[in-house]
């Protein structure tokens, strides 16, 4: 068997190497030509076989090729390829290639002649360079976004983090920092939601994408900041085995848009009060006249009684008057509030737990995102026939509402559940948003819907009355559950659409 592959032919050896070969003369003619050096210039065999060799060089090079071919043949020997041996050489129909090129001197009896292997310098050089474009581009797209890199494995032991990720943390370009390490530096109260982004990039029926945001003390001088770090969980068999990601410090970003909500609330709590002095300004005066015409009739009747010369029709008079200006209060009323809620109230097929996802977006992003969410949502939930616009504006007052009832020194875990889901006793749509904070007592539960009534230091009362109303607009209810723990706990329904 051995000699068998022994006397394969040098032909047959010369024809499948996958290099490009060229047999050359000591004349300077080709001989020979395997089929990838014809694919390379473009050449049949018998087109290329006989050829000058330097008609495959480039016109520029052919007399310094000659002396260079001469010389070689007088001081023959095997020349490695590398970048020192670099030349271009012409092909068929005229294009120009750089190749790096090896030459073998080959000995047969009296006959010699040089055996030339051809790589392709050109594709070479320009992978390297698009690599080394492609790189450099993105080491400038990092610095100017001041981005760090991390790579975790399944254990969340790091695996890789450039300079960049040990700079926010505090420590030096070199140091060796663990998991432990990791966490200790993020703050106790981001823990939480950092964990629940882990959780949802790890389960492997998601997308796998991870994003979390969360304060950072820095072991170096101990200031905080806040750091955004997005990623991509990698699955083996079903199962996360890496995390490699981004992050970066988005401190500044945060002040300003703690600013920008700073003033926004400002603005819209002085635009409240505008509204509300407004429209009881309005109902003041609407009810002005009315009332005070029934004092005055009162007056009558109570004058006629103390009098003790009670004249019967007179004093029926003054009670029917009192009768007929107490309607028209009534009715001025009802005008004027059917004037304030004038228009068309359009209403569609609204995703409810869309709605609630986008609500939370809403509420973060406006600086109230300071707790830990728990979503408990009905699958393949009926879509409900609703004002978009006014779910909305319902969702994002109950989270405020249940926000800033988190804010005190004694509450350990800001949190909020919301839960939806199908309300089969009056078959509408069930939603559901509780805090952790301190709950109603029962004396405020009582009074927690009415016009003006507050428990806040700078508010007027007027957030959960108005979302009660628009609730009934859309033909549903808001109500809060009575003696509820931990926290408070508010509820509201919406039809489904038909």
């Amino acid at each position: 068997m051995i000699n068998q592959y022994l006397d394969m032919s040098f032909q047959a050896l010369f024809n499948v190497v996958p290099s490009p070969m060229l047999l050359v003369s000591d004349s300077g003619h080709v001989i020979q030509a395997n089929p990838a050096a014809q694919l390379l210039l473009g050449y049949s065999l018998e087109t290329i076989i006989g050829l000058e060799v330097e008609l495959l060089i480039p016109q520029r090079y052919r007399e310094h090729h000659r002396h260079y071919r001469e010389a070689f043949i007088k001081n023959s020997e095997t020349r490695p390829m590398g970048n020192s041996a670099v030349l271009s050489v012409l092909t068929q129909d005229g294009k120009e290639l750089e190749v790096n090129i090896s030459l073998s001197p080959l000995q047969d009896g009296s006959h010699s002649c040089t055996l030339v292997t051809l790589n392709i310098a050109d594709r070479r050089r320009q992978a390297e360079e698009a690599l080394r474009i492609s790189e450099e581009r993105l080491r400038y797209a990092r610095e100017a976004a001041n981005l760090g890199v991390f790579d975790l494995d399944a254990n969340f032991n790091i695996l890789y983090w450039d300079d960049r990720m040990h700079e926010l943390w505090g420590l030096g370009p070199n140091s060796n920092v663990n998991h432990k390490q990791l966490l200790s530096a993020i703050h106790p109260e981001d823990l939480a939601s950092r964990q629940a982004a882990l959780d949802h990039a790890a389960d492997p029926h998601g997308s796998g994408r991870y994003h979390a945001e969360y304060r950072v003390t820095s072991f170096k001088d101990g200031s905080e900041h806040w750091v955004t770090a997005m990623g991509r969980v990698h699955f083996h068999d079903g199962h996360p085995v890496r995390l490699i990601g981004v992050a970066r410090d988005i401190t500044e970003q945060r002040a300003l848009e703690k600013e920008l909500q700073k003033q926004r609330a400002e603005a819209e709590h002085v635009f409240t009060q505008q509204v509300a002095v407004q429209t009881a300004s309005a109902i003041a005066h609407e009810l002005n006249q009315p009332l005070a015409a029934i004092s005055a009739y009162s007056e009558v009747a109570m004058h006629a009684l103390e009098s003790g010369s009670v004249d019967g029709s007179k004093l029926k008079r003054a009670l029917e008057g009192c009768v007929e200006q107490a309607h028209r209060a009534g009715n001025s009323l009802h005008e004027l509030l059917a004037f304030l809620q004038k228009g068309d109230l359009i209403k569609d097929r609204l995703d409810i737990n869309e709605a609630v996802k986008e609500a939370l977006s809403i509420a973060k992003s406006s600086g109230f995102d300071n707790f830990h969410t728990t979503l408990n949502l009905e699958k393949n939930i009926r879509p409900v026939h609703a004002n978009r616009t006014h779910v909305t504006k319902i969702l994002v007052n109950l989270l405020r509402n249940a926000v800033e009832a988190m804010q005190g020194p004694n509450i350990t875990t800001a949190a909020i559940t919301i839960k939806v889901h199908t309300n089969a006793e009056v078959n509408m749509a069930h939603v559901s948003v509780q805090d952790y904070g301190p709950g109603l007592n029962p004396e405020i539960a009582k009074r927690i819907f009415e016009p003006f009534f507050t428990t806040k230091p700078s508010g007027i009362g007027l957030g959960l009355v108005v979302s009660r109303s628009l609730a009934e607009a859309n033909g549903g209810q808001l109500w809060v559950e009575p003696d509820n723990k931990p926290g408070a706990t508010f509820h509201f329904t919406l039809p489904f659409a038909t």
